[in-house]
């Protein structure tokens, strides 16, 4: 297996991985190297990423697809290390239909690891969707406490919600909208505050704003004026948090509507 001293982690939502492959994704991850990167709505069935998508940059991906609607969302780890094992969906009667959870494993006797790719669903199209996003954070949590139980893991994903007013540029205007609604940064606070997953950005940088935005609107012109979102996280157990040791979201490149996030972790696997 391939070791290095630093973990390179990325974490990006592809807005649908054949468009960000016209936008140069790809060759973007050639100069980049991370180690893994999770991406999220791929939008994607096996035969589009057939022969195509299975290796991106190097690297061997593993999948969660959607199969109650097609080109629908989407979740994926690539990564340049043999896992152990994949597990794909969180065992969800409802949601695992979407496409939304994929963990790889990396064990050896004297470690349990795991990278998850999440892709928590978007209350922004109404109330219908907003129910099922609550319906998803209420069984979530019991999993993440399970899995946290259990073993180590970085969880990274586009969890469409930002956490605290210095999470988004008009945070007083958005108080009643998806994504920045009490009960739903309640959720947030209660995953790190009684569950004490880290958020991995805010633990290397507590008091960036402008420059953590993950995701712009495509409206008024809102990523050329940052007016944006952090929906993007890296959450681990503390004991791999503790190993960050930088952090990086590149906005010089465009491949979807979010940015890429980076932490590279002091540990090999």
């Amino acid at each position: 297996m391939e070791n290095s001293l630093l973990f390179k982690l990325t974490s990006l939502n592809l807005n649908g991985i054949r468009s960000a492959a016209t936008k140069g994704v790809e060759a973007w991850l050639e100069k980049h190297r991370p180690d893994c990167i999770c991406v999220q709505e791929i939008k994607a069935q096996p035969a589009d990423l057939a022969g195509k998508f299975e290796v991106l940059a190097g690297m061997r991906g593993h999948f969660h697809l959607a199969t109650r609607k097609k080109g629908y969302s989407g979740v994926g780890v690539y990564t340049r290390h043999e896992p152990s094992e994949v597990i794909a969906g969180y065992g969800s009667p409802e949601f695992d239909e979407e496409g939304r959870y994929v963990e790889v494993r990396f064990d050896t006797p004297s470690r349990k690891f795991s990278v998850v790719s999440c892709y928590f669903p978007s209350g922004s199209s109404g109330p219908e969707r907003q129910d099922a996003k609550f319906r998803f954070l209420a069984e979530f949590y019991p999993y993440l406490q399970q899995l946290k139980a259990e073993r180590e893991f970085v969880l990274c994903g586009d969890v469409n919600i930002a956490h605290k007013e210095i999470d988004l540029k008009n945070w007083k205007s958005n108080q009643k909208n998806s994504g920045f609604l009490p009960d739903e940064r309640a959720w947030m606070s209660r995953v790190i505050d009684e569950l004490a997953l880290v958020d991995v950005y805010r633990h290397l940088k507590p008091e960036t704003t402008g420059e953590a935005y993950t995701w712009w609107s495509n409206r008024g012109q809102a990523y050329a004026k940052n007016v944006g979102w952090r929906l993007d996280y890296h959450l681990a157990t503390p004991a791999i948090a503790t190993l960050a040791r930088h952090e990086s979201i590149v906005k010089d490149v465009k491949f979807s509507d979010h940015a890429p996030i980076t932490i590279d972790y002091e540990m090999t696997l």
